[in-house]
């Protein structure tokens, strides 16, 4: 194989690798360019563990000559490292020349035997303790952005929390049963009876006190879908209930009459409750960590108290998510909850999507007939 400096491996060296690999009598396989080529120039038995011998490395080293230094690895004999020695005092030429053939030297010998490579611009750079520098290096988990590092925080406070949260249910139960040891208080459950109940477009919104594991009512309020993102809180977590009248899915819940305007009738309403868990970005470690660990758990819950005070509604399916409470509105529920966006938008205008006067699909005329 050649480089694009045209210099390739010569026949002395492919014969001196190959004897090498099939005995264990060398430690050391030398390479120097000659002739635009790549010669074997030296060997070196093995006289004890490879890092007692790299430190004899450098007496087979110039200071301004660069080389390349095939090492035979211990565990397993079989594996090579290769080192690329370019010496910032060597010539520029001679470093251009290394450097852009280095690659040409372990593919035509067979890249399957390397299994490590360091390139060293100094002798210091491969000493036994470089070497063994180099090896936790390489061992070390890769450096994480400081986003990557905040997650794994947020995951390993989870995990903490979850173990913890799980003891503590055991020993006691909320207002609706085994949960996950948050305690709901009056205000709050009494929140989520009134939610079931309405037929208005209403919001409830609960937090946790974290001194007291407990579930409390922070807000419940008639709230519009278009104002739904501004009546979360903008910096800390919550677990949001919104009553939701629309006309998007089936089966019609009620019929809120014709329009008085054109006396057309206006699409029955459909009331479903959707959790909204909002964890913004810039909320506490600790606290996201709490929020997360019981999501699943509060929304059982609330289909629970739902369900036994008789209530008609549903909750969704899916639970709504967001980092960015502002963003939440009609169109966001549509696409977290899978609806179809072209129910969507018919509903939205007031009008039917069947049944609607349509010209049927006319067949294009085909060329005309030549003559």
């Amino acid at each position: 194989m050649s480089a694009p400096t045209g210099i390739t491996v010569s026949p002395e060296l492919a014969s001196a690798f190959s004897d090498a690999v099939d005995s264990n009598n060398t430690r050391f396989l030398k390479v120097s360019i000659e002739n635009e080529s790549l010669v074997p120039s030296d060997t070196v038995a093995p006289s004890g563990t490879l890092e007692e011998d790299l430190d004899r490395l450098i007496d087979i080293l110039e200071d301004n000559v660069p080389a390349y230094i095939l090492v035979r690895l211990d565990d397993p004999p079989t594996e090579w490292l290769a080192i690329y020695y370019v010496p910032d005092s060597a010539k520029v030429r001679d470093k251009m020349l290394y450097a852009a053939t280095r690659t040409t030297l372990t593919k035509s010998l067979g890249s399957a035997h390397f299994t490590d490579n360091i390139f060293a611009t100094s002798k210091d750079d491969i000493s036994s303790e470089a070497y063994a520098k180099h090896k936790r290096h390489i061992a070390a988990p890769p450096p994480m952005s400081a986003r990557e590092k905040e997650m794994e925080a947020v995951k390993a406070a989870e995990r903490e929390a979850g173990g913890r949260i799980y003891e503590g249910s055991r020993a006691r139960q909320s207002h609706v049963g085994q949960g996950v040891g948050l305690n709901w208080t009056d205000e709050a459950v009494e929140a989520i009876k009134e939610l079931g109940a309405s037929e208005d477009s209403r919001l409830v919104v609960l937090s946790i006190d974290p001194a007291t594991e407990s579930l409390l009512l922070t807000s419940a309020q008639e709230v519009d879908v278009s104002k739904l993102g501004g009546s979360l809180p903008a910096s800390d977590p919550s677990y949001a209930f919104f009553a939701w009248p629309q006309s998007i899915t089936s089966p019609p819940r009620r019929d809120v009459g014709k329009s008085a305007s054109k006396n057309t009738p206006v699409p029955s309403l459909n009331l479903s409750i959707v959790p909204i868990y909002s964890c913004p970005s810039a909320s506490a470690v600790r606290h996201r960590m709490l929020y997360s660990s019981a999501v699943l758990s509060v929304v059982r819950e609330v289909k629970e108290l739902l369900s036994s005070s008789g209530s008609s509604s549903t909750v969704a399916s899916r639970k709504v998510e967001t980092s960015d409470p502002s963003e939440v509105d009609e169109k966001y529920l549509i696409a977290e909850l899978g609806l179809s966006s072209t129910d969507a938008s018919a509903a939205t205008a007031g009008v039917h999507t069947e049944g609607s006067d349509k010209k049927p699909f006319a067949r294009p005329k085909g060329p005309g007939r030549k003559r």
